[in-house]
């Protein structure tokens, strides 16, 4: 298939198509929406911010944030970041960008201001236009020389291989490494999520994940525009609105990570009225492993398949996913290879038969070339035009991936290497359990131990010794945690993510 840029994807989509939406506003078309980008595009080239200029985005979620960045992508190169960084968190990544420009929405307070001040990078403002249809917004710059000194810019047409986002990892364990992805990986991982899920321009997504993360930037919105099809963009997830939204938006899917669905599937039962109105087609996870018990029970309530795909920025998003019916759904597997491909290779490089264990990797036009000005980690991630993506796993008799543990996540106990979402399906069949996640205890003798922690049922009761005797019923002796600790809300990273690293700390076990 040929190479598309961004604004070749965005090309076919019918202009009366409904393109953006919002909670209790007036949607944006297809056609408004390319009238939109196509004058913030010219905005920014008057600011000196053309093909080669990267531009931070700190941006609320909701419908702006959606149309800024497709407009930023298109003309130059987007850097969304998390709103709620401190300035530290700020200075660290608009250095590690050399970002030309901030893109922030106006009269919004945040530490970024003062780093870019200090950084003399331009602050280009987003200012919402709120009668004129979710997404819509003018731009203006105080200081544009900051971002180029020779002035306004010439547009160019984008080439596949120009740069059209970069975003870091999550470097729970290392500084994070900046990854840049080219205009022609996002269109083909766009196109890979929007084939999977057979979209249409009758589709209609209801955003929940943060715009500055590749789940809500390709796996939503990026593959809904694609094929003229339209995302209503809440400000973030939150469970309480999350069936009201769902009902007002009229959508025929949703995607999230597995702890969203699990506070989800929480209020379904005393949302029963609203979602018998409801019209999914599906619902989509993806980020992190789905437990089985929680794909069951969003199937049970809401009456449609639930579809576990398999993503990681390097990709661009999308490596793997289950099928839609009349294909077959693997609970606890991550699917078919639906996009690049997909082998298991042991520590020296070689691919592994089916059934054996090892390195999960990946190669394809989605996938990055490499990380930037980090040539450590190309050497140990990229092989023979493979990506290691450091999760370990194995393909099935019928070729499906089942994840077994993120490798830097397995639990060596004492030698015996244990896959923490192992012990957390265990845990989460017990009947009071909500929530669980395994993670490592620091041991003076054993190098590390096995703790997990654990969400109850809303009314539901059992204590550690209950849960370690269920554990034991399932589970080999050494992979029983030898603590469990009961935590009213499980912490979670800034992409509502559990982060098994650093958990024992975090929960003050760790001496």
């Amino acid at each position: 298939m040929e190479a598309l840029t961004l604004t070749e994807l965005l090309a076919g989509a019918p202009a009366g198509n409904v393109a953006l939406a919002a909670p209790g506003r007036a949607p944006l078309t297809h056609g408004e929406l390319k009238d939109r980008i196509a004058t913030a595009g010219a905005a920014l080239n008057r600011f000196g911010i053309g093909r080669a200029e990267r531009v931070a985005m700190v941006l609320p979620n909701g419908p702006e944030a959606a149309a800024a960045f497709l407009a930023v992508a298109t003309c130059a190169i987007a850097a969304p970041l998390n709103p709620a960084y401190r300035e530290d968190e700020f200075d660290f990544f608009l250095g590690d960008l050399k970002a030309h420009a901030l893109l922030i929405e106006a009269g919004m307070e945040s530490p970024a201001r003062a780093v870019a001040a200090r950084r003399g990078i331009a602050v280009v403002e987003l200012v919402p236009k709120r009668e004129a249809g979710a997404g819509a917004f003018d731009l203006a710059c105080a200081n544009p020389t900051a971002a180029n000194p020779t002035g306004a810019v010439t547009a160019r047409p984008a080439k596949p291989d120009d740069v059209a986002l970069v975003l870091h990892t999550s470097g729970t364990t290392s500084r994070p490494k900046l990854v840049p992805l080219t205009q022609a990986n996002v269109a083909v991982s766009a196109g890979n999520v929007a084939g999977t899920l057979r979209l249409s321009g009758l589709d209609r997504c209801l955003n929940v994940m943060p715009l500055f993360h590749i789940h809500g930037l390709i796996g939503v919105l990026l593959s809904s525009m694609s094929v003229g099809a339209g995302v209503c963009c809440t400000p973030g997830f939150n469970a309480l609105k999350f069936f009201g939204w769902l009902a007002e938006s009229d959508a025929t899917w949703y995607s999230a990570v597995p702890t969203m669905h699990q506070a989800i599937l929480a209020r379904a039962e005393r949302n029963r009225e609203l979602l018998d109105r409801l019209h999914l087609r599906f619902i989509r996870s993806s980020s992190a492993s789905l437990p089985p018990q929680v794909l069951a029970g969003l199937e049970q309530a809401f009456g449609c398949p639930t579809i576990e795909s398999y993503g990681m920025t390097e990709a661009a998003h999308q490596m793997t996913s289950n099928a839609l019916p009349p294909g077959q759904r693997k609970p606890g597997s991550v699917g078919l290879p639906a996009g690049p491909k997909v082998a298991v290779l042991d520590a020296d490089g070689r691919v592994l038969a089916q059934g054996e264990i090892g390195e999960v990797a990946i190669r394809g036009a989605n996938v990055t070339s490499g990380y930037e000005n980090n040539p450590a980690a190309n050497a140990a991630a990229f092989h023979d035009g493979w990506f290691r993506t450091g999760d370990q796993g194995r393909l099935d008799e019928d070729g499906y991936l089942v994840i077994t543990g993120r490798l830097k996540e397995l639990i060596n106990r004492g030698g015996e290497k244990i896959s923490p979402r192992e012990v957390d399906e265990v845990l989460l069949d017990h009947p009071a359990v909500a929530e669980a996640v395994t993670f490592a205890l620091p041991h003076d003798k054993l190098g590390e131990e096995v703790a997990a922690a654990v969400v109850l049922k809303a009314g539901a009761q059992t204590d550690e010794r209950i849960l370690r005797a269920f554990a034991a019923t399932r589970l080999a002796a050494f992979k029983v945690p030898r603590r469990i600790v009961f935590v009213a809300e499980m912490p979670k990273g800034p992409t509502g993510k559990p982060q098994r690293i650093g958990m024992a700390a975090r929960l003050e076990l760790a001496s």
